[in-house]
């Protein structure tokens, strides 16, 4: 009866955990948002990993190895996961300053949908049939969104994007997860990410600083701590409850910024935008139900 018990203070706890971090990363949008492009793209992605650093640094001291958790037999694999995942921010990042905040979010879920044609096109899983209608409905979605050409269309540069690097998400995820077959810990993948993205973007930064205002600066160190919050409660959300479980409630990042789209900006989603952004999330989660089956079955 306890283990039961405690079996389901734990699930709760990762529900709650996902929940907080879903609402983490929609703050790190909001501000990155707030920033209205006038910070060089490069810049904001320094000043994100730079606060993050000190912030995911807790995760590497309660790593059972410490600080030897950051050695790394793995060096080429970092390399992969440092440029598809600095493509994955940069097309977020530019998404969040030109288009509504939920309508970039909504559009960055369509990273399940990227991941599986890769893993059909690189990685030899077939796609049946469900699954192949599943990736159509959530294309379908993307178009329903941007209404390339149509009256009230979106940035297409920006939702071109955005798309992009949901792209460059799904080969991180690709990559993390080799290295985490490998025995790469988790930590060492998250922080050799922050330290070379920020040694990247600080190269980039060069010729192009802006000396940011009080108020940008505080936007820029928000970013950065509350996204390495929602690293820290997501790690603590997969601890604590199944991935079949938790996956799901990732998609209430829609919601929270959604709701930080209306309050501060006044971004009210229309009947065609809902309309795409639930074919989004239905073909997402449709998607999340056939992997789940699949994995029960082998």
């Amino acid at each position: 009866m306890t283990s039961i018990v405690t079996t389901a203070g734990a699930r709760r706890r990762g529900i709650l955990c996902v929940l907080g971090a879903a609402a983490a990363f929609a703050l790190a949008a909001a501000c990155v948002k707030g920033l209205y492009g006038e910070i060089p793209l490069a810049e904001v992605i320094l000043c994100r990993n730079l606060f993050a650093i000190p912030a995911l640094l807790p995760l590497l001291l309660r790593a059972p190895e410490g600080w030897r958790a950051l050695r790394t037999r793995n060096p080429w694999s970092h390399a992969q996961r440092l440029f598809w995942g600095g493509l994955g921010m940069i097309g977020a990042f530019y998404g969040y300053a030109h288009l509504p905040l939920a309508t970039a979010t909504a559009l960055g879920f369509t990273m399940p949908l990227f991941l599986t044609l890769i893993a059909v096109l690189f990685m030899g899983e077939r796609l049946r049939w469900r699954r192949s209608l599943a990736v159509a409905l959530g294309f379908l979605g993307v178009l329903v969104v941007v209404r390339p050409g149509g009256a009230g269309g979106l940035n297409l540069v920006a939702a071109g994007m955005v798309l992009l690097g949901a792209v460059g998400w799904a080969m991180a995820m690709v990559t993390i997860r080799r290295m985490g077959e490998a025995g790469e810990p988790g930590v060492a993948i998250v922080l050799w990410f922050a330290l070379g993205a920020a040694a990247l973007a600080g190269l980039a930064t060069i010729p192009v600083w802006l000396a940011p205002t009080p108020w940008q600066w505080a936007l820029l160190a928000g970013c950065g701590v509350v996204s390495a919050l929602g690293q820290v409660l997501m790690t603590a959300a997969y601890r604590s409850g199944e991935t079949t479980l938790l996956a799901p409630f990732e998609y209430s990042g829609i919601v929270w910024t959604a709701l930080l789209g209306a309050l501060l900006w006044a971004e009210v989603p229309d009947a065609w935008a809902f309309a795409g952004i639930g074919l989004l999330v239905s073909s997402g989660l449709y998607i999340w139900y056939r992997e789940v089956q699949l994995g029960i079955r082998r």
